[in-house]
């Protein structure tokens, strides 16, 4: 019963992470843009921002730790942290070691702001950003609810809100190269997701061909037949 509840508590908090991450890029978006009302001003957009970014990390760190502590993958410490060196589908499973990295490195940076140069700070925090798209393949490939329609649904919601928000504040810069730039990497980012979900999780098999340990493939699937 234990085993089975860290199962469902790391599916969980998997996509909770997801949605608050997204939340968390969207109101980064929003405050770039200094977007602001008499109702609604900046410093509640930034405060938003930072409360939702902490919370997200909070429930990663109970991904992490759940992920850890179910026996059911061989998942050690290192894996946390070293992406691609683990035997259960090494290279998604990296990529949220990655996510992970990534994080982190912007928590560090972020509490030691007031002794970093702006310049320094604002590049390493930038790494939010990019490990949205990151999280998002690695809960794609590594999730065994991908295929089920909800988290379809979350997925799908997740980004076009983050697709819409970054569209609308590159139409606001005056930059034409970097409007076509940052547009044409997100037509990419959507065709290469589209095609990676067609082809990889949503098919049969996919537990196999992720680089699941076959040993492992039948006791997964019990465990999703409960």
């Amino acid at each position: 019963m234990t085993s089975q509840a860290l199962w469902y508590l790391t599916r969980a908090t998997g996509i909770v992470a997801l949605v608050l991450l997204t939340g968390t890029i969207v109101l980064g978006v929003l405050g770039t843009a200094r977007v602001a009302t008499e109702r609604w001003p900046r410093i509640v957009t930034a405060g938003l921002h930072r409360n939702l970014a902490l919370t997200a990390i909070s429930v990663v760190g109970v991904h992490v730790l759940t992920t850890l502590l179910d026996p059911f993958a061989p998942i050690g410490l290192a894996d946390v942290f070293i992406p691609f060196g683990g035997s259960y589908r090494p290279f998604w499973l990296g990529l949220g070691s990655l996510a992970f990295d990534m994080l982190l490195a912007a928590i560090v940076t972020s509490l030691l702001r007031d002794r970093l140069s702006h310049r320094l700070w604002q590049g390493v925090h930038l790494l939010v950003y990019a490990c949205w798209p990151v999280a998002l393949w690695h809960g794609l490939g590594t999730g065994t609810d991908t295929r089920l329609t909800l988290v379809l649904g979350i997925d799908a919601i997740c980004a076009v809100a983050v697709l819409g928000a970054v569209g609308w504040r590159l139409s606001l810069t005056g930059n034409p190269r970097l409007r076509t730039t940052g547009l044409l990497a997100m037509t990419a980012l959507v065709l290469a997701t589209l095609i990676f979900a067609l082809i990889g999780p949503l098919r049969p098999g996919w537990a196999l061909r992720s680089g699941t340990p076959p040993s492992l493939v039948s006791f997964i699937a019990r465990r999703m037949s409960r």
